[in-house]
């Protein structure tokens, strides 16, 4: 999968680009989609609670089997399809029993390959999805649960992996992909290999159109506004903030503030920190 870059016939088109994707069906299968309406970001009374988004394109969700709880069946990648619902791409499973899921599209997964999830020790190979103490240390692994039977919740992202540390006293130690180091427990069910899609970043909008398809509003400069309206409001011209630290609108600090409880009960299988950025 690679970006393709146009040549620059209109403004919008001069550092725009799309992704070549390899994918092999257009249409979603019926029995796996459902409609959402959108909310816009706002509450039952109308009231937004969310600002930046709203509008965008109509989308059917697909219905994604995070637990691959079909144990030690055979299942045959039958297409790998695009989800407006996430930045990786998915594949559609056919099991040998007639039932049909959709998985995330491992990087590396191609149709006709066949695929398994066990709770026991199964072929180590991208797609397959196993408890974390059958997994070789130094592996890239996604889609990990953090409790056992619960569904993968961690690394979904397109282009994300997990690196499997080493396993100790029933705990897997996991490195995520924003640095952090943490435990879990060794019986969670993680898929091999790394999440698909890998070029999503690498993708330039290059219009402000195309970022209202994808169901986002315009965000406006807390230095463009009003003191009323913002704490970095007001003033002739161009001016610095004017404050010791960056405002929220609300007036908290923007930046640099750790939002986690310190009293949340999994602080204690989280081992060492994401680095902080500068």
């Amino acid at each position: 999968m690679q970006v393709k870059f146009y040549r620059p016939t209109t403004p919008g088109r001069r550092h725009a680009g799309v992704l070549v994707a390899n994918l092999t069906r257009k249409e979603p299968e019926k029995s796996l989609v459902f409609g959402k309406r959108s909310k816009a970001g706002r509450n039952f009374q109308g009231k937004i609670t969310t600002r930046h988004r709203g509008g965008g394109a109509k989308r059917l969700l697909r219905l994604v089997d995070w637990k691959r709880d079909k144990f030690d069946i055979l299942a045959r990648v039958t297409a790998l399809e695009y989800d407006p619902g996430r930045t990786a791409n998915l594949a559609l499973l056919f099991y040998s029993d007639g039932e049909k899921r959709y998985i995330l599209a491992s990087e590396g997964l191609t149709v006709g390959q066949e695929v398994i999830s066990s709770r026991q020790l199964v072929d180590i190979k991208v797609g397959n999805h196993l408890p974390l103490k059958f997994i070789p240390a130094g592996l890239q692994v996604h889609n990990i649960e953090l409790t056992p039977g619960h569904g993968g919740a961690m690394v979904r992202s397109a282009g994300a992996w997990a690196t499997l540390m080493s396993i100790e006293e029933g705990m897997a130690r996991l490195k995520l992909p924003s640095g952090e180091i943490r435990s879990v427990s060794e019986n969670c069910l993680a898929t091999i290999g790394q999440v698909g899609n890998i070029d999503h970043s690498n993708v330039r909008l290059g219009k402000a159109g195309r970022r209202r398809h994808l169901g986002f509003r315009p965000s406006v400069r807390g230095k463009a506004m009003n003191p009323v309206d913002h704490p970095h409001g007001g003033g002739e011209g161009h001016n610095p903030i004017g404050l010791k630290f960056p405002k929220t609108p609300w007036g908290k600090h923007a930046l640099g503030v750790p939002t986690r409880r310190r009293t949340k009960a999994s602080n204690r299988f989280i081992i060492s920190r994401r680095p902080k950025r500068v």
